[in-house]
């Protein structure tokens, strides 16, 4: 029942657009190939710079259905977004997210976290503070997800999209890539801000027991980020392998080992590194 409330809702979502107008469809005279996010050869860099620009239209923006969004991610059920995915493929042509309600409640849930390990952990100065959370939300969050949009953008359209003849050319949108960026961005965001948080008293600890709880906190958090890249992925019909988004894992796991092995605890050394 809560899946079909939540496809029924990016129905709605998608059938309407921002200001309550009808949402154009493939066949429309406004077609998404205007705004650069169909399936054309990428999307060019003026629909993107228009994306960014539209985080400051709150108005235009749909909250709620965000946030359903956000508690499919958190039940570990991503399958469920990606099918209104697929959803918004066939409505508007296109795979990425047109509202950017999503980036902006991660950005202030991320600003809201930093500040207060800022105030618990006594940082002062306001230009450590400022750095702490402008530093959260500006490299951690959207620069790390501008590289990882165009890292993997690059490889699935370089060597994963499958050649056909007789049809209609296909690549990954960049604005998709970063959408997926996003969507795996969250659940770590709640492993590695509130919920490290309320752990801190245990995760700082000088024991053994300790670094594992951190180590492993972290290399969930990662590995939960990949997984649902290879689901974000694997929904687009025109590649194959997607899998291989999945291969970092393997090195996380290593590095996890090595490090539960030289009792390094990465609660210990992000947070020293960020407010220390």
């Amino acid at each position: 029942r809560r899946h079909h409330a939540l496809v029924m809702a990016a129905q709605g979502s998608l059938m309407i657009e921002e200001g309550g107008a009808p949402a154009f469809t493939p066949s429309s005279p406004m077609t998404t190939a205007g705004l650069g996010l169909g399936s054309g050869p990428g999307a060019p860099a003026s629909a993107i710079s228009e994306y960014f620009l539209r985080l400051f239209q709150f108005d235009q923006m749909d909250f709620q259905y965000t946030y359903s969004q956000m508690v499919s991610l958190c039940r570990c059920a991503p399958g469920e977004l990606y099918k209104a995915t697929q959803i918004r493929r066939k409505i508007k042509n296109q795979w990425a997210r047109d509202d950017p309600a999503f980036v902006v409640i991660l950005m202030g849930m991320i600003a809201i976290a930093s500040l207060a390990y800022c105030i618990t952990f006594g940082v002062h100065g306001i230009f450590h503070l400022l750095r702490v959370v402008v530093g959260s939300v500006l490299v951690d969050f959207l620069g790390t997800g501008c590289a990882m949009a165009t890292a993997t953008s690059f490889v699935a359209n370089r060597y994963l999209r499958v050649q056909r003849v007789m049809t209609t050319e296909q690549q990954v949108e960049w604005l998709y890539a970063f959408d997926i960026h996003c969507n795996g961005f969250f659940p770590l965001f709640v492993l590695l801000y509130p919920v490290q948080f309320f752990l801190t008293p245990l995760l700082l600890q000088p024991h053994f027991v300790a670094t594992i709880l951190a180590n492993t906190l972290y290399a969930a958090a990662f590995a939960y980020y990949h997984y649902i890249t290879v689901l974000g992925y694997s929904v687009l019909p025109f590649l194959r392998d997607q899998n291989r988004f999945f291969y970092p894992v393997g090195l996380i796991l290593v590095l996890y080992f090595f490090a539960c092995l030289l009792n390094f605890n990465m609660s210990k050394f992000v947070l020293y590194w960020y407010l220390g």
